[in-house]
């Protein structure tokens, strides 16, 4: 068991740099309006100030085996960062760097700093619930109310609960509570 967790941590790591090389590469480039999003690809970094001034990843595009490995993942088809309706975030809590290896620390007025080429948005932690690995609802435009028109920036974070088992899943939910130009965010820290 030891081993695999060092192993498959080692594998993100490598990818993380990796990725945020790119990232950073891609933000300090003019802007493309026609830029597509591509499955594998970094597309924004998410920070938890809770964890630590070290906690940083890169988010990729996909949620499959092969996108976790490198990361946290964002599900394809919903809300981008910063964008009405709900920007659902991926990743595992023991393998692959375990992202969210301290989810269930996290409380009501936690933030969640999402980072992308501009600007820097804060969701703020509003509730979580442990939900069955089916209970694809959580991941709507309005969680739990599929059809429902969003109105809000929601966010939600999705990974295996309890800690190394995926029998249930740990949610963990957020709302936009203010962004800020990425390079003024940086500046702070």
């Amino acid at each position: 068991m030891t081993y695999t967790l060092w192993g498959t941590g080692r594998y993100t790591r490598a990818q993380q740099e990796q990725l945020s090389d790119q990232l950073q590469r891609t933000w300090r480039q003019p802007q493309v309006t026609t830029e597509k999003i591509t499955l594998g690809s970094g597309i924004a970094q998410i920070r938890i100030p809770r964890f630590g001034k070290k906690y940083r990843y890169v988010v990729v595009e996909g949620v499959d085996l092969s996108d976790l490995r490198k990361g946290p993942g964002h599900y394809p088809g919903t809300a981008l960062p910063g964008q009405v309706g709900n920007f659902v975030v991926s990743g595992h809590r023991t393998t692959y760097s375990a992202p969210f290896n301290r989810a269930a620390e996290l409380r009501s007025g936690d933030e969640i700093l999402i980072d992308t080429r501009d600007k820097q948005y804060v969701y703020e932690v509003t509730s979580r619930r442990v939900v069955q690995p089916t209970a694809m609802e959580v991941t709507a435009p309005v969680p739990f109310h599929p059809g429902r028109k969003p109105e809000r920036r929601l966010l939600t974070i999705t990974t295996c609960h309890p800690k190394y088992s995926a029998a249930q899943r740990l949610i963990i939910f957020g709302e936009l509570v203010r962004e800020l130009p990425r390079a003024t965010a940086t500046d702070q820290g």
